[in-house]
């Protein structure tokens, strides 16, 4: 849901309009730099899979993405929230509250007309703060690249009586403020004592999920982990057994 992996609006862009640039450290030790750097596989199959930015994509098409995308946040949400109970401090710290977007995806939906049931994939649980950043760094990575997928669609004629979607965009000016913040905090876990290695692991895992989610074909032939599943579904925000 972000241009392509390396572009200046991408994962790990470093300075925007009215922001001080941060000074990197070395390219193999801060934690930002390698997770763009050991995600980039992933990254590049799921914006493939998507195509979001093609100026033939159809309302259908939209609402299948839209739909992906949706169960994937509950799923992803769910174990944030479980985290953000049990280090609430650290939920606080990078105000996970203000990051939901679930609920704006179903919002979406129903503005394009989508009913029935989202199905949700089997992801693995946030088993600490490491983690939970390394989750967070795909989701709110997202946001920066959903800025042109937003101005993109607004220029559809098939999707004109839609009106303006929210999920791709859910911060709009205040976006790259968003991401300044989440990257401030993610660098000082790692400078406080945090595992690198865990949270980019994390940050790995949940795109792979992703990626089979949303049936991006594996570069090395074998399936991304987790596989899809269908063992829940939801309407708006509610589970549905």
């Amino acid at each position: 849901m972000t241009p392509a992996h390396g572009a200046s609006t991408s994962h790990g862009a470093e300075a925007r309009d009215g922001e001080v640039p941060v000074v990197e450290e070395d390219r193999g030790t801060d934690v930002l730099r390698r997770l763009r750097t050991e995600t980039a596989v992933e990254h590049q199959a799921v914006e493939d899979t998507l195509d979001l930015l093609s100026p033939a994509l159809t309302r259908d098409r939209l609402i299948d993405v839209l739909t992906a995308m949706h169960g994937f946040w509950l799923a992803a949400e769910a174990s944030l929230d479980a985290w953000a109970q049990a280090e609430p401090a650290d939920a606080a710290g990078v105000e996970w509250p203000r990051r939901r977007r679930a609920a704006l995806f179903a919002a979406d939906l129903t503005a394009l007309g989508a009913t029935g049931r989202t199905p949700q994939p089997a992801l693995s649980d946030v088993a600490d703060t490491d983690a939970a950043l390394g989750r967070m760094y795909v989701l709110e990575g997202s946001s920066l690249g959903g800025v042109f997928i937003d101005r993109h669609l607004a220029t559809l004629p098939q999707l004109a009586d839609v009106g303006r979607l929210s999920a791709f965009s859910p911060y709009g000016e205040a976006t790259g403020a968003m991401w300044h913040a989440f990257r401030t905090v993610t660098r000082a876990r790692i400078a406080d004592g945090g595992n690198a290695d865990r949270l980019v692991a994390a940050a790995r895992e949940t795109f792979g999920a992703l990626a089979g989610w949303c049936g991006a074909p594996p570069p090395d032939g074998a399936p991304w982990t987790p596989a899809r599943s269908t063992h829940s579904s939801t309407r708006g925000n509610e589970v549905v057994a």
